[in-house]
């Protein structure tokens, strides 16, 4: 794993956001890795731009972008993959990301970006969409995909194949592998009106070939109010749920790139990093058992 010692596979990090910036530099490593929002430093120079390769100096760096639009019928504009094949050559990143979703579309006729990661239906339609999409993506930049999983608040009409399906041909035949967000997997089972979220996660990653998975992300959000849906909004710390899945996920493909997501209503850098350091644990306690 270019100048780091780690093994990929036992790396522990965090989303590194605006308010632990000076943070990352000046505490000592309690992280194997961090992930940054792609986009907000496709930016040539400037402050931005240096505050990461000075941080690249210290962590591998994972890219996780959010303009890509993998799923969009109209295709990808070329400026947003170049300025991310930029990006990949400025740092070269241990993993580069995006997500199982639309963004673009036409206004009347201008690509536009839609603001947001927006559900697609699972039918063999949107499925070749993507698939060429992410072999597109994957040649221009010269690196692997991991492609995650979405917190929907809608089912797409036209779904006549289900999510786990879909990704795993996606994978197959694109040559991407999954980043499999756990807390995702809750936030559509409680949406969905299920009354065991856990197991409906135990199912899901059962069915998913387990070569096929590269990373985890792990997250916390509010509970949902009365009438509402529950809300993917990475304001809160891990919840149990989630860790019990965590465990599920180990036990199904080893051990994994894991990453804490933490978005909105930042902890200190202590609390951040805690979380790391209970996953770390948690990766601990399986292989005891494993060798057990």
């Amino acid at each position: 794993m270019n100048k780091f010692n780690k093994q990929a596979d036992s790396m522990i990090g965090v989303g590194l956001r605006h308010g632990h910036y000076d943070d990352v530099l000046t505490h000592s490593k309690a992280i194997d890795f961090v992930e940054v929002h792609a986009e907000n430093f496709f930016a040539a120079g400037g402050a931005a731009g240096a505050l990461l390769e000075q941080v690249a100096e210290h962590y591998p760096v994972s890219l996780h972008a959010t303009t890509l639009g993998l799923g969009s019928a109209l295709g990808i504009p070329k400026q947003p993959i170049q300025n991310l094949k930029r990006l990949i050559e400025r740092v070269s990143p241990v993993l580069v990301s995006d997500h199982a979703c639309f963004a673009w579309s036409t206004l009347p006729n201008t690509p536009v970006h839609a603001g947001d990661l927006l559900p697609i239906a699972f039918n063999r339609d949107s499925l070749q969409v993507m698939v060429e999409n992410v072999e597109h993506v994957q040649e221009r930049i010269g690196r692997q995909l991991l492609v995650e999983n979405l917190s929907a608040y809608l089912a797409p009409a036209g779904s006549n194949m289900d999510e786990v399906e879909f990704l795993v041909e996606l994978c197959q035949r694109s040559g991407c592998r999954l980043l499999l967000d756990l807390n995702n997997l809750v936030v559509n089972a409680t949406n969905a009106g299920l009354e065991n979220s856990l197991n409906y996660v135990a199912e899901y990653l059962q069915r998913i070939p387990r070569e096929l998975v590269g990373e985890i992300h792990l997250a916390g959000c509010a509970p949902a109010l009365p009438g509402f849906p529950m809300i993917d909004d990475h304001s809160q710390p891990v919840p149990e749920v989630v860790w019990d899945c965590y465990r599920l996920a180990l036990q199904r493909f080893g051990s994994l790139p894991t990453l804490i997501e933490w978005d909105t209503d930042l902890p200190s850098w202590d609390v951040l990093t805690g979380e790391a350091a209970k996953a770390r644990a948690i990766v601990a306690q399986e292989l005891i058992h494993e060798c057990a």
